[in-house]
């Protein structure tokens, strides 16, 4: 009989194996998922160049321009879409995919949902990689030896990201509810958050209301750990809220997906 470690083995190539796989095998996937980040990169970084001056503000020792303030937050984006975009996938899988067969094998249903979780955060990780050799490409100034000590840390907050889409996958019961929940998501979490401005400028515009909300958002933690980690600081604050996080939104997915109280369940 294969062991318990074979049949991990198995799902963990059938899971992970799979979705990288078949992302390698179309490239024009990895294109469309950088259209969006690259288009606010160029166009916001120009267009709103002289109107931000990113003041001295941890954790920067000095003015910044503004592609540099951007590109944490846009590699943040990246992370939370492709995050949804697994929601998305683990909805479908789990009707009609491979989900549907491998949520009914003698296996830990925990196992399924980390390989589930590191397929995603896989992805994530490899278009935020190349998201950062075009911002080389575009003139961003950079310490390359933070920026690859930040990789872990971009991992782990993808790793947060795409737990919350696991757990969102568990309340979107068919593909033609997505976008409509996707949209009271993605976009309050991005817009409401320091992604694309600091929240001084928020506060000092006299919308306090939406400082708390930003300070309450687990992605504004995710683009502050990137952004400090890639000047070489640590961000114990923000390290703590997203591990918590993801540690949160797993075990409610998990939860979820219980068959004696979850989905399964609700589905009879």
């Amino acid at each position: 009989m294969p062991s318990l470690a074979v049949h991990l083995a198995r799902a963990l190539r059938a899971v992970v194996g799979r979705e990288l796989l078949k992302f390698l095998r179309q490239p024009s996937r990895l294109a469309s998922s950088l259209v969006r980040p690259l288009l606010w990169f160029v166009v916001f970084s120009a267009g709103f160049h002289n109107v931000f001056g990113v003041a001295i503000i941890p954790p920067y020792e000095t003015y910044v321009e503004y592609k540099v303030y951007m590109v944490p937050g846009l590699l943040g984006m990246i992370a939370l879409f492709n995050g949804m975009q697994s929601s998305l996938s683990m909805v479908y899988d789990r009707e009609m995919g491979v989900m549907r067969l491998l949520l009914t094998a003698p296996l830990p249903r925990g196992w399924l949902l980390v390989f589930k979780l590191l397929a995603s955060t896989a992805l994530s990780l490899l278009q935020m990689l190349v998201f950062l050799l075009i911002a080389l490409a575009f003139g961003v100034e950079a310490d390359l030896a933070n920026w690859l000590l930040a990789i872990p840390v971009m991992a782990l907050g993808a790793t947060m990201l795409a737990a919350l889409g696991l757990m969102l996958s568990v309340y979107i019961k068919q593909l033609e509810n997505f976008a409509g929940t996707m949209n009271f998501v993605i976009f309050p979490m991005f817009f409401i958050s320091t992604a694309l401005y600091p929240l001084w400028k928020v506060e000092e515009s006299g919308a306090l209301w939406l400082v708390q909300i930003a300070q309450l958002n687990p992605f504004t933690y995710v683009v502050e750990l990137i952004r400090f980690a890639m000047q070489g600081q640590f961000n114990a604050t923000a390290f703590a809220v997203v591990l918590v996080g993801g540690a949160v939104f797993f075990g409610l997915a998990l939860r979820g997906y219980d068959p004696q109280r979850g989905w399964t369940r609700q589905r009879g």
